[in-house]
């Protein structure tokens, strides 16, 4: 595999029905699990060819994450299908609780399997109350035996503290390695902030999860309420798109959306965010940062913060997936001029500048 990475693809599923009730979950604050599954406007096939190598430019790394359980809706197994038989990469978010659909990725050809990925969230606490550790495990180890990548990821939690052993345990127990330790926001925080989500003191809060040794967490602590001041590339070498309507945003925090879905003779406008991020800090740079849509910031691969090297010396991620996962977005991208980074960065204040004006009008 000598393919580099072209493009990093965040992609919302809009499903907000789950099989879980997580207490730090947003989901489960406002009651959006009991909604019903959504309706796709957009085929299968139509998405391949909004999405088909030849429009974005090379193969990408597709985050496929749904607002609930990614893998209810029964239309998944095919949205994941096609995107797969378009060369692309794939990561699925999920809990590991959905069998059938499993069972349908399971059956799929091995060429395809090989890059695909899974991002298991470990849901100790609601596991345990709900009795699921056997099926999660055995989803888990279905998909690996099956020829696909995978990473377990836990979301620390206060009240999960007096578990944290037999989290350990478990997981090495029945994969071979510990897992991963990410870091929350707290949702319910004003939107300019967003602390970590723990009432202990940071120095704690990161003492006491740190007996993981989770490179995913050790990365994550250093960017966590940092702002980011580089010029970013998001937009361009990246960018998040609903599944459901087809809009693209250049991230989560970006004034600049178009729809990719409906025109697809259309060229999609590739426009990065430059110096003008909102955000209070990266939001996900576990992913954007360490794939590199800030080239100057010098840190580990998606490769390394994702796996784990298990006591029998087999890896989480298969070869074909680690390496495409140790790509740099900068390796197949071209880097702007000055000219052109100031250039963006004008013209993306100026769209701000005009979406404000918006904004204020509307409040009066």
């Amino acid at each position: 595999m000598n393919e580099k990475l072209k493009r990093f693809i965040d992609l919302y599923v809009p499903v907000t029905t789950c099989t879980m009730r997580c207490h730090y979950c947003y989901i489960a604050h406002t009651g959006l699990f009991k909604n019903a599954l959504p309706e796709f406007k957009f085929s299968p096939e139509h998405v391949q060819k909004a999405l088909s190598k030849e429009r974005l430019g090379g193969a990408c790394l597709i985050n496929v994450c749904g607002g609930g359980e990614t893998l209810l809706p029964p239309q998944m197994t095919d949205y994941i299908r096609v995107l797969l038989e378009n060369g692309h990469y794939l990561m699925i978010v999920t809990n590991a609780t959905v069998t059938k659909r499993f069972d349908e990725l399971a059956a799929l050809p091995p060429e395809l399997l090989s890059r695909l990925a899974f991002k298991f969230s470990y849901h100790y606490l609601e596991l345990k109350r709900k009795n699921l550790f056997d099926l999660f495990f055995n989803n888990i180890r279905k998909m690996r035996d099956a020829g696909c990548s995978f990473t377990l990821e836990l979301t620390p939690n206060d009240e999960s503290i007096p578990y944290i052993e037999d989290i350990r345990k478990k997981a090495v127990e029945e994969l071979g390695a510990a897992c991963h330790i990410t870091i929350a926001r707290n949702e319910a925080a004003p939107a300019k902030d967003k602390p970590i989500l723990t009432k202990l003191p940071h120095d704690e809060f990161y003492r006491t999860w740190s007996v993981f040794n989770s490179d995913m967490f050790d990365y994550k602590r250093t960017i966590f309420g940092k702002k980011r001041r580089e010029f970013c590339y998001a937009g361009d070498w990246s960018f998040v798109l609903d599944l459901g309507t087809g809009v693209m945003r250049q991230c989560y925090s970006s004034f600049k959306v178009q729809s990719i879905f409906d025109d697809l003779e259309k060229p999609i406008d590739f426009t990065p965010i430059g110096h003008y991020c909102t955000a209070p800090h990266c939001h996900n740079g576990h992913a954007f940062l360490t794939l590199g849509c800030i080239p100057e910031h010098k840190c580990i691969t998606y490769a390394q913060l994702r796996n784990r090297v298990c006591a029998d010396g087999s890896e989480w991620l298969k070869p074909n997936v680690k390496e495409f996962f140790s790509c740099k977005l900068k390796d197949n991208n071209r880097e702007y001029s000055w000219i052109e980074r100031a250039f963006h960065t004008l013209r993306y204040c100026e769209a701000a500048r005009g979406m404000k004006k918006i904004i204020r009008s509307l409040k009066k």
